[in-house]
């Protein structure tokens, strides 16, 4: 495999941006997740087409959205898929250049040469035009290492949120913006469950709701966020993936924070339910 292709050279740097913020080694990406060490070295620097499960894992572990590197994905699969290549528009063959003629034919034959140079002329702005496209979405999708815009596409990067208030109730906070760096908070530290699950209640201004969140949990596992006068809203660790990442309850919208209660229970009812609250 090679990433010469600038959507798979975006998306390698993108990756390794993501993995930056993790601060984890690749043996601790490998622990957290099903992918060997080696299989993330690989990911890492290009060698080997990454699996989009392992691109939602990586930016879960980040805490951010993963609606960025996933368009990337898309482009950089269409690549290792050979579907690009068999899209992507091609330059019409260059005409053969018509015989120099004298006298009557010499305006005709001027029209033609002047005709099949368009034609070419307009192939080759097509093959620009799309490879430009490509450029702009690899380069504005996102600009690794920085978070910051690069060129003009700035609601990319800074999405604004998709919901605020009691529209955000029961919607996944990952998929509405709201836990964006910068847009939200734990309500309190993290609390250490008695099987080393670890658990906080999550809080957007931006959107004014909040959101449990549990990693380093089991199968079975599940943790419940509840608020007077707000249907309580549960997540479940489902599969062995889930256990490498974070997990998220839907939101509850508009809530009392003071009267948030995030409770753990434990796979199976093996053990007791432990609850928090912020402080």
């Amino acid at each position: 495999m090679t990433v010469s292709a600038p959507e798979c050279a975006a998306l390698t740097e993108g990756l390794r941006a993501v993995k930056a913020r993790t601060g984890l080694s690749l043996t601790g990406l490998a622990e957290r997740t099903p992918y060997s060490r080696s299989s993330w070295e690989r990911y890492l620097n290009g060698k080997k087409p990454v699996p989009r499960q392992a691109v939602e894992a990586l930016c879960a572990m980040a805490g951010e959205p993963s609606a960025r590197l996933l368009a990337l994905w898309e482009l950089a699969d269409a690549e290792w898929s050979g579907r690009a290549r068999s899209t992507r528009p091609t330059a019409p063959s260059a005409p053969a250049v018509p015989p120099v003629s004298t006298g009557a034919d010499t305006g005709a034959s001027s029209r033609a040469r002047r005709d099949s140079w368009l034609v070419v002329g307009a192939g080759l702005a097509v093959v620009v035009a799309a490879l430009t496209g490509v450029l702009i979405v690899a380069l504005t999708v996102l600009n690794p290492g920085t978070g910051q815009q690069a060129g003009a596409a700035l609601p990319a990067l800074d999405p604004v949120p998709g919901c605020q208030g009691e529209t955000c109730e029961g919607k996944d906070p990952d998929r509405m913006f709201c836990g964006l760096p910068g847009r939200a908070d734990a309500l309190g530290p993290a609390r250490r469950t008695a099987t080393g699950a670890r658990m906080e209640i999550r809080y957007s201004t931006v959107c004014a709701a909040a959101w449990g969140r549990i990693w380093h949990a089991r199968v079975g596992d599940a943790i419940e966020l509840s608020a007077p006068g707000a249907r309580a809203r549960r997540t479940v660790i489902e599969n062995a993936t889930d256990t490498g990442v974070y997990r998220f309850t839907p939101m509850i919208g508009a809530p009392s924070r003071n009267a948030l209660r995030l409770c753990f229970l434990p796979a199976s009812g093996a053990g007791r339910r432990e609850c928090v609250s912020p402080r």
